[in-house]
Formats: structure tokens, C-alpha cells, sequence
């Protein structure tokens, strides 16, 4: 009894700001610490690592407002490793010791207003996982301090405000989804420049240039939709993101004509890019995105012919161009619509249904119609036998943005 008591001293100290100057225990927050004090009486731990976190949990807990499903039911007693959403395992510094190395609170409904005090007060923590609670407020700049803190994940929740710069300062993370928030203002730049490899913000109010966004990006799985990002899709987008096999940058503002550069992701399966401002014919050369299973472009402002080395693509299943101002398909294209794989409603092509009234289509073509480098919309990155005798065979490359 007198070692477990001597161990909440040492917590609440650090953990709750007590007073024991004048031989009291008195805390910033009252109560509570009595009655966590008083559950700890009596409470043996298989680990003293385990008794260090067990006053946060509680107090954490306390701050639950809602809790539907009943989770904090099971946040009760010394055997922490048994609660549901807390796992534990070795800590990387003693492989002997016990303690608390990742939650997962995916889907739980917590409300809190806050994870202050308790997340970043975790000292071995190596995951949290937060996806779908109704949590608020901001990240602390502790969470910096936490040495072995490689994934976190606090999306679909209530966080509002510029970007969480506390996150800038963890070294260890890898793993950053902040998605379905509601956060708002410019990713810093410096986030970009971590060893990051995977970074969900999609579903926030974010707005910046996307070219400020890709311009240090070394990120092997990107997702930037349903934002605010504006501008046109830079001629370095290869470069950024050569590896990536999901490009998402649907609803946003990009503007400005496509890059024939775009045929250098040679990893891509998904690229889209629909519900945006873009303009321009499409270039030849997503022709040569051997792995693309999935295009879409629809819901913007394109226009000319729908490439035929485009729907000759082998792992297609997917081309969505709907909403657009295309005028022409071809043979190859017009196979694919019957198999259900090309949508070009909307458009403005003659003789097909479901397409844009002709008063629509001329309005539109009314206005002067620009792109720079036009001369690359028919080059091709890549050798494709069966379109050697075609207008589209090369001549000439375009100029290598590596």
C-alpha cells in the first residue's frame, strides 16, 4: 500500500500540477484527483509504467461527455492492458517492461473537448488512432516530446483552426491523418520536408496553391481532395509524386490547362482530378499510365477529342469525363462506352445522348480557348506499337521535367 501511494505522488505531480509545499494535495482541477487518488489505493500493477498512465486515463475519462457505445465501461481497475482501445506491449527502451503502446479509438462516438493532457502525456506511446469520435480543440506542443509516436490519426472529428503546428516537431511520425476536420488556412511548407509516408488532409477548408503544396513533397501516398487548393497542376507533379499509385486532388479550385507530364506517373492506378476548374484538351500521354485502372476529369472545363491512345489503356475500368466540353470520340472510346467504362455525358459531342444543349456548347466556345506548350498535348512519354502509324506517334519528346 505505502509504494503504491508514493507512485501517485510522483504522477499527479507531473501529470496534474499538485501542490505538496505546503504537505497537501491540491490540484489545479480539485476533486477529481482525490477520487483518482482514491482508486489508486489498493491497485497493484504488473508494470510501473502502467500505474504512471492510469491517473491520465482517469482523468481523460472524466472529461468524456458522451459515450454511446459504453467504452469507458471497461476503463476500470489496474489492468489497463485489458480496457478497450489501450494495447500493450515492450517499449522499445526495455524490452522486459510493460506499458501502453498504442490506442485505437476508431468508431468509438467519444466526445471530449479536448485530448490535451492525456495524449501528449503519454510517454510510450507508439499509435493513436482516433478516426470518428466528436473530439476538439488542438494538439498540444508536447505531443512533440513523445519519442516513439509514429501514427496518428485524429480524423472525421471537430478540430477547427489553422494546421496543428505541434505536429511540425515530432520526429518519429510517418503516418498523419487529419481528414474530415475542419481545419482551415495553408499546410506549412515545413510538413512537406518530413519523413513522412502517408498524409490524409483531405475534407478540411484548406486553401493554398497546390504548387506550394507538391513543391517539397517526397510523400509516397498523398491525399489533398475535397479542399481548396488552387492554381494549375505543376509540370513537376512527376517528380513529387512519381510513386504514388492514388492521386487525389478532386474538389478543389485547380484551374489552368493539364501537363503532358502527367504521363511520367508510372505508379499511378487512381488519378482524380474531378469537380475542378480544369481546362484544355487531354494530353496523349496518360496514355502511357500502364498501371491507371481509374481516370476521372469530370465536373470541369475540358475540351477537343477524347484521346483514342487514352481509351486504348489495357487496365482501364474507369474513365469519367462527364461534364466536360469534349467534341469528338473515337472508335476505340465509342467500344468503351458500351462496356461502361468511358461516361462522356455532358459534353458536346453530336449524335450521342444526354449531352449539353447547343446554345451550352457554343457560349462556351465562344470565348478564346488558350493552353501553353499545345505543341506537347500529342507527344507520348512512352512507345506504343499499336498507335506507330497514327498522328500520334512521336516525332519529337517533350522536354523531360526531371
Amino acid at each position: 500500500m505505502p509504494m503504491i501511494f508514493f507512485i501517485f505522488k510522483i504522477v499527479v505531480v507531473v501529470a496534474f500540477g499538485v501542490d505538496i509545499v505546503h504537505g497537501g494535495i491540491t490540484s489545479i482541477i480539485g476533486n477529481p484527483v482525490k477520487v483518482i487518488k482514491d482508486e489508486l489505493d489498493g491497485l497493484t500493477f504488473i508494470d510501473l509504467r502502467l500505474s504512471v498512465v492510469y491517473p491520465l486515463i482517469q482523468s481523460f475519462k472524466n472529461t468524456i461527455s458522451s459515450d454511446p457505445l459504453n467504452i469507458t465501461g471497461s476503463w476500470v481497475g489496474s489492468d489497463i492492458c485489458s480496457y478497450r482501445g489501450f494495447y500493450c506491449d515492450n517499449p522499445p527502451d526495455n524490452k522486459t517492461a510493460i506499458t501502453l503502446a498504442s490506442i485505437d479509438f476508431n468508431g468509438f462516438q467519444l466526445t471530449a473537448p479536448s485530448l490535451d493532457g492525456f495524449l501528449d502525456q503519454l510517454p510510450d506511446l507508439a499509435l493513436f488512432h482516433a478516426n470518428s469520435n466528436f473530439f476538439s480543440g488542438s494538439i498540444s506542443p508536447n505531443i512533440a516530446k513523445l519519442p516513439y509516436l509514429y501514427e496518428l490519426d485524429i480524423s472525421n472529428n471537430l478540430f477547427s483552426g489553422s494546421f496543428p503546428n505541434s505536429i511540425l516537431g515530432m520526429n518519429s511520425l510517418s503516418f498523419l491523418d487529419i481528414r474530415f476536420n475542419l481545419f482551415t488556412g495553408s499546410i506549412p511548407p515545413q510538413l512537406f520536408t518530413k519523413d513522412l509516408d502517408i498524409l490524409f488532409v483531405n475534407n478540411n477548408n484548406f486553401i493554398q496553391k497546390l504548387a506550394e503544396v507538391l513543391g517539397n513533397s517526397h510523400i509516397l501516398y498523398l491525399t489533398l481532395a475535397n479542399n481548396k487548393f488552387y492554381g494549375p497542376i505543376p509540370r513537376t507533379i512527376a517528380r513529387y509524386l512519381s510513386g504514388l499509385s492514388e492521386v487525389l486532388l478532386l474538389n478543389n479550385m485547380l484551374s489552368g490547362c493539364l501537363p503532358y507530364e502527367i504521363g511520367f506517373l508510372k505508379e499511378t492506378v487512381v488519378f482524380d482530378a474531378g469537380n475542378n476548374l480544369l481546362t484544355g484538351p487531354l494530353p496523349f500521354s496518360l496514355g502511357c499510365l500502364k498501371k491507371a485502372e481509374v481516370l476521372n476529369f469530370a465536373g470541369n472545363l475540358l475540351y477537343g477529342m477524347v484521346p483514342e491512345v487514352v481509351c486504348a489503356m489495357s487496365s482501364l475500368a474507369n474513365l469519367s469525363l462527364s461534364d466536360n466540353y469534349f467534341i469528338q470520340v473515337g472508335p476505340i472510346c465509342r467500344g468503351l462506352m458500351k462496356k461502361g467504362v468511358l461516361d462522356v455525358r455532358k459534353n458536346c459531342i453530336p449524335g450521342l445522348p444526354s449531352q449539353r444543349p447547343v446554345w451550352e456548347c457554343a457560349a462556351f466556345f465562344a470565348k478564346p480557348r488558350y493552353c501553353s506548350y499545345m505543341q506537347t498535348y500529342h507527344y507520348l512519354p512512352c512507345w506504343l506499337p499499336h498507335f506507330g502509324g497514327s498522328q500520334m506517334s512521336l516525332t519529337e519528346l517533350a522536354p523531360s521535367p526531371f
